[in-house]
């Protein structure tokens, strides 16, 4: 087949879950509408909690923040398409939108892992230069290394995005997926240099997945080989639950993602609903469950919040008599 250099293609057809029955339309848009709501109010609450807390202002919460962010506008990218989708059909999305979309989306999936590398610093450090942390991890350091994160992702994304661009997409519109990302996409494309700019993209995704991963898991077993030295009981615990709420953010993000790249790699192969389903939730989950542990599992948001409840308790009971 002979292919021409021009993009006949004006818009893309998200399909979704292809097998999913159009009688369970109205529950699945119900059911994108509840996590996108959750997601907004949880890390909405986050960021004005930290924001509004003077206690809060350090450099674990500030890494929070971004982290909250990042989920935020990561929901906010993806949902509202999938909602439609199901509660008015609406299959269509422009070309530059599914670009914008796709380009959005690997930025802040990058960003995320970069976030969780900061935040395995910033444990890494607390646990082995403890005298050193004050110095190193301030709230104005934290600031660069986070902002650095934002900017230099999303400059060295807009190469990968203009990199899929330059390819022709003469043929098929047809996205089986529940958003527009990168393979999706570049699968639709014609001519000989599809591979080429896949292998590009797949080659900057390994490294921010990676480079960040390596780095999280190796922080974490130096840092449980320290505690596994410590005399104390109540030392140990007390660096542990410094440490829990980061370990479980991290595993939340990196392990679905390391089990669908892995079946992939071993040949084991999943129906095409079941590989959309796995990739929502390895997108999504964290986006939702992350405040719960932030205010859960991180001791000074918890007294906070205890304190801040049980004082409108007694307003409220004060008030009644």
């Amino acid at each position: 087949m002979i292919y021409t250099n021009t993009t006949t293609v004006k818009d893309f057809m998200i399909i979704g879950f292809p097998g999913l029955d159009p009688a369970y339309y109205g529950p699945a848009s119900a059911l994108l509408l509840f996590t996108y709501l959750f997601i907004l109010v949880g890390n909405i609450f986050i960021l004005v909690f930290v924001g509004l807390e003077r206690r809060l202002y350090k450099p674990t919460y500030l890494i929070f923040c971004h982290l909250a962010m990042n989920d935020l506008l990561f929901g906010t990218v993806t949902l509202p398409k999938m909602i439609s989708r199901y509660w008015w059909d609406s299959k269509l999305i422009s070309f530059g939108a599914c670009f914008t979309q796709m380009y959005f989306v690997h930025s802040l999936g990058a960003i995320h892992s970069l976030l969780l590398l900061i935040m395995a610093l910033d444990r890494f450090i607390a646990v082995f230069l403890p005298f050193k942390y004050p110095v190193l991890i301030t709230n104005n350091n934290m600031s660069i290394a986070c902002g650095l994160s934002w900017i230099g992702t999303f400059l060295r994304m807009m190469a990968i995005a203009y990199h899929a661009l330059t390819l022709p997409y003469c043929d098929s519109n047809i996205i089986a997926q529940c958003y527009c990302d990168h393979i999706s996409i570049t699968n639709l494309a014609c001519g000989e240099d599809v591979k080429y700019v896949q292998a590009v993209a797949v080659g900057f995704a390994m490294f921010s997945l990676l480079l960040p991963l390596s780095f999280v898991i190796f922080s974490y077993i130096f840092i449980f080989a320290v505690v596994m030295r410590m005399r104390s009981t109540e030392g140990r615990y007390k660096t542990l639950s410094t440490c829990t709420p980061q370990l479980v953010i991290s595993c939340l993000y990196y392990l679905p993602r390391c089990f669908v790249y892995l079946a992939h790699a071993i040949g084991f192969s999943f129906s095409l609903d079941i590989r959309i389903l796995l990739i929502l939730l390895y997108s999504l989950l964290p986006c939702a469950v992350n405040p719960i542990i932030y205010c859960f599992k991180t001791k000074d948001i918890k007294d906070i919040l205890m304190k801040r409840l049980k004082n409108a308790k007694v307003g409220m009971m004060q008030a009644s008599k």
